[in-house]
């Protein structure tokens, strides 16, 4: 890191400076990091910026924070929350591990309260882009048409590619979970995912039944494609998608709620567009057989656990291949590491 030129970090319209500190490993422990919340310590915020409210003793902020990012703010044997309180010279009372909650603020200063309050923000946010995503924007595409077509497709590559370096059944996503991935989040509670539940909602009454007519996108799913470079060591096949119609109102929608969901806070932006792709075969499910047939993105997965498989001939023979049209009528926010009665994710909203 350049200490000239430390990393800023975006909250809430604001920018912070992350400061460079002496790293050191702790087995076993969990994670801490000090930040600066730049010039002033927030002095210089206006007074209701985080809803400082005057008390008889004080001043005092309440912050909601899901129970799971608790220990980042109290840090190892509690140091993290004690130098937080020392620092600005505050009291921070949070709730019990497990227990859902508010984490509340006291201090005889204002500026000592919005400076606790401020720090904890970056802390919690830095913390919570390290955490495996646990929902994620789809649309299915497990219709039994498409399905059989997909397990047409697996039995001929199987047949015509399993001498090909790595082609092997278990590299095939499940037919039941076959979908389109918009975008992933990180819901830690249930307040979260209504909070997500809502926003699909708004979302369809602001723009996506203007720009679908209030009708279903018919799409196709036709040919195959790869992600990285070199078709020879692949480690994601996909099918590609595209309007019937030809127009660009299935890339809109993707799109623009995916920018609704990042100006949310509830995700982060990766891609300037949304890269329209339902993965067919990916090395991760090879790494093992239950291990969740979701999309590209892996959480903590590491890359030299993935053993590429050669994609050469398989985009060859199956550049063109047909799986079918399909009828897209609803935008699911859907949760990890689940299943419906119908073999797909389970979902906690959908618009």
């Amino acid at each position: 890191m350049d200490v000239l030129r430390p990393p800023l970090i975006r909250i809430g319209g604001r920018v912070y400076r992350k400061n460079l500190i002496q790293e050191q490993d702790f087995p076993h422990e969990e994670e801490e990091e000090d930040f600066c919340a730049g010039p002033g310590d927030c002095t210089d915020e206006p007074c209701d910026a985080f809803g400082v409210e005057e008390t008889e003793r004080g001043f005092q902020c309440r912050v909601e924070v899901p129970s799971p990012l608790y220990k980042y703010i109290i840090g190892k044997k509690g140091e993290t929350k004690k130098r937080l309180e020392t620092e600005t010279r505050t009291s921070i009372s949070i709730p019990k591990p497990g227990m859902e909650g508010e984490i509340v603020i006291t201090g005889q200063h204002r500026s000592g309260v919005i400076s606790a309050r401020t720090r904890i923000d970056v802390l919690l946010d830095s913390f919570r882009k390290k955490q495996p995503f646990t929902h994620f924007l789809s649309f299915a595409l497990n219709q039994p048409a498409i399905q059989e077509k997909f397990l047409q497709f697996k039995e001929e590559v199987l047949e015509k590619c399993s001498k090909d370096h790595g082609v092997s059944s278990s590299l095939f996503q499940n037919p039941a979970k076959l979908h389109l991935t918009l975008g992933t989040l990180v819901l830690l509670n249930e307040q979260e995912i209504q909070k997500a539940c809502d926003l699909l909602q708004r979302c369809k009454e602001d723009f996506v039944d203007q720009i679908t007519g209030g009708q279903p996108l018919t799409v196709e799913v036709a040919g195959v494609e790869y992600m990285n470079d070199d078709p020879a060591m692949t480690d994601v096949l996909y099918a590609k998608v595209h309007m019937k119609d030809g127009s660009d109102r299935l890339q809109m929608v993707a799109d623009q709620l995916v920018e609704r969901f990042v100006a949310s806070g509830l995700m982060l932006k990766e891609w300037d567009r949304v890269k329209l792709h339902a993965t067919v075969m990916n090395t991760l499910f090879r790494k093992d057989p239950t291990e969740e047939r979701n999309n590209t993105m892996t959480g903590k997965s590491s890359f030299k656990e993935r053993e590429s498989f050669n994609g050469q001939n398989i985009l060859k023979l199956f550049e063109n291949f047909h799986f079918g049209e399909v009828q897209l009528d609803s935008v699911r926010l859907s949760q990890r590491f689940s299943s419906d009665a119908s073999g797909y994710y389970a979902t906690s909203g959908q618009l």
